[in-house]
């Protein structure tokens, strides 16, 4: 088995895209050499999601996938280290997004829109420090309501950054408010500035509206082959109006028999940008399968 010449960070999303819990199938072999992938020398993963802590540990438990090195939680407003079991957040990471928001509280933004058209409070849960977040109609008028949000928070000299995504199984729109310095590719990029991952070594993988950034911006990128037309449509138009389209690669399948759907676009993907990799989980010796 080759090594990797360098060290490598794969950063992916879970929901749709490292778990297969979407409406597409999964390639039987991919999470196996997923784990593989992650298991070698030198390779290091981040889980980046919107999940917290705790949502990430029960689907680690649930679709066995691999313990990450980080964690970038919360819509990326929580970053975790995961050493021998032990998951430490780095708190100089909540200090340098808080500045964003000027000190105000997640209960003081929700006060200065809480009378937004279509605007539905989440559950306790799926709050944060950080992370103010909604559910909208899926017909919400985004464009002039974003823009109205917007709007007053720039008048109280709050800088927030406005994500909206759809979950297409229950075709509910999600709206997350984060400090303007929080996001996911921002969140990576504090990572890898901090533990010496190259951009040449570093692959992100996404399938979903909130994850455009991090998928259009400088980082080399993923998008799976199970992401929504209208994903896939947003981000080639905005990798390429960056001019940042040669960083954008679209899983399209029929790579080592696999679909390009979930594990099997993110090493697809990875593979693109790193060819080596191939090396590290094509071997079927390298492979943990668990009896059904």
């Amino acid at each position: 088995m080759s090594e990797p010449i360098q060290p490598i960070l794969i950063c992916t999303d879970l929901d749709r895209t490292l778990l297969p819990n979407g409406s597409q199938p999964e390639s039987p072999l991919a999470r196996p050499r997923f784990r593989a992938l992650a298991a070698a020398p030198n390779v290091s993963v981040a889980y980046v999601t919107g999940r917290h802590r705790e949502l990430v540990m029960d689907a680690i438990a649930e679709y066995d996938i691999p313990v990450p090195e980080f964690l970038i939680g919360d819509v990326g407003t929580s970053i975790y280290r995961i050493q021998d079991g032990t998951w430490t957040r780095w708190p100089e990471w909540a200090k340098h997004i808080g500045e964003s928001w000027g000190g105000k509280t997640p209960d003081a933004l929700a006060a200065l829109i809480d009378d937004v058209d279509g605007l539905l409070l989440q559950e306790p849960a799926k709050q944060g420090p950080f992370k103010l977040s909604y559910y909208t109609p899926q017909d919400w008028d985004r464009p002039a309501l974003l823009a109205e949000i917007g709007q007053r928070f720039d008048a109280q000299g709050i800088d927030a950054n406005l994500i909206w995504s759809l979950d297409e199984h229950t075709g509910t729109g999600l709206l997350d408010v984060l400090p303007a310095a929080a996001s996911k590719q921002h969140a990576i990029e504090f990572l890898m500035a901090r533990q010496g991952f190259s951009h040449e070594g570093t692959v992100c993988a996404g399938d979903s509206g909130n994850d455009l950034a991090m998928l259009t911006g400088p980082l080399q990128a993923v998008l799976v082959a199970n992401a929504t037309s209208d994903v896939r449509a947003d981000a080639t138009a905005l990798a390429e109006t960056a001019g940042l389209g040669h960083l954008l690669y679209q899983a399209r399948g029929d790579f080592h028999g696999m679909n390009g759907c979930y594990s099997a676009g993110i090493l697809e993907g990875v593979a693109h940008y790193l060819p080596d990799t191939v090396g590290l989980w094509s071997d079927p010796s390298l492979l943990r399968i668990e009896p059904d």
